[in-house]
């Protein structure tokens, strides 16, 4: 579903290489976490799947599409219908209700106004947030707002969804309740999804985690069919065999 090859990014002023020759592949279907220290440059490895960035050199294909081939305005229709993505900090815009913002992918489609209650409510219905579509961000929760923000991820039905850091802003049980929505899009829905992450409780959700560091993925770890709490203190051992990250 995702494959990178040989894709490298230098940022020019700094001279500072994010990337170098980064591969790896994301099968369809699966929840892929890609973890590393904070300043590893996860976010930009993010961004360029996305389509936010631009990398120097390689190849990025998503669901058979060569992003490298896209126009920016082809690059900005194929991320709107194809990839979801979820921040750390939500992105929410203050002034609008969460129904508000879960809608406004949907602005330039052609869709009967008179439906666009009933999509919010069916999708706010899943996450379990159907109950607060009509308060302001200010109003809610953080693990709530996040909520809101994959409801609007998820709003045009992606075969992808990238997440940067999603509980990064989160307690314990808002952490819990992002992550467990993760893994019900994941498993019911077929949702591919790539998460960056620092943080061992939020990888062991996750089907496979990879190590991120200097630009490179430097190993793996599958969780083939272990409880969540045994992935857990698998990574914990695999990154302690290597190197901690914080």
């Amino acid at each position: 579903m995702i494959e990178l090859i040989n894709v490298s990014k230098e940022y020019k002023r700094s001279r500072i290489r994010v990337l170098s020759n980064t591969m790896f592949n994301v099968e369809e279907g699966r929840f892929y976490a890609v973890m590393g220290s904070s300043g590893s440059g996860k976010t930009t490895l993010l961004n360029v799947i996305g389509g936010i960035d631009k990398f120097d050199s390689g190849e990025i294909i998503i669901d058979n599409v060569r992003l490298s081939a896209l126009t920016r305005t082809e690059m900005a229709d194929f991320r709107l219908n194809n990839v979801g993505i979820v921040y750390q900090n939500y992105n929410l815009i203050d002034c609008l209700t969460l129904r508000e913002n879960i809608l406004l992918p949907l602005h330039n489609k052609d869709i009967d106004p008179s439906e666009l209650d009933y999509v919010s409510d069916k999708i706010a219905a899943k996450l379990g947030i159907r109950d607060i579509l009509d308060r302001y961000p200010h109003e809610v929760s953080g693990g709530e707002q996040q909520r809101a923000a994959i409801c609007r991820a998820i709003i045009n039905e992606p075969k992808v969804i990238l997440a940067d850091e999603p509980t990064g802003n989160l307690d314990s049980k808002s952490t819990t309740a992002v992550m467990e929505c993760f893994e019900k899009l994941n498993k019911e829905d077929g949702i591919t999804i790539l998460m960056v992450t620092h943080d061992l409780y939020t990888a062991s959700y996750c089907d496979k985690v990879m190590l991120f560091k200097d630009g490179i993925i430097t190993g793996s770890l599958d969780r083939d069919g272990m409880s969540r709490k045994e992935f857990y203190r698998h990574i914990l051992a695999g990154l302690e065999l290597g190197e901690i990250y914080e």
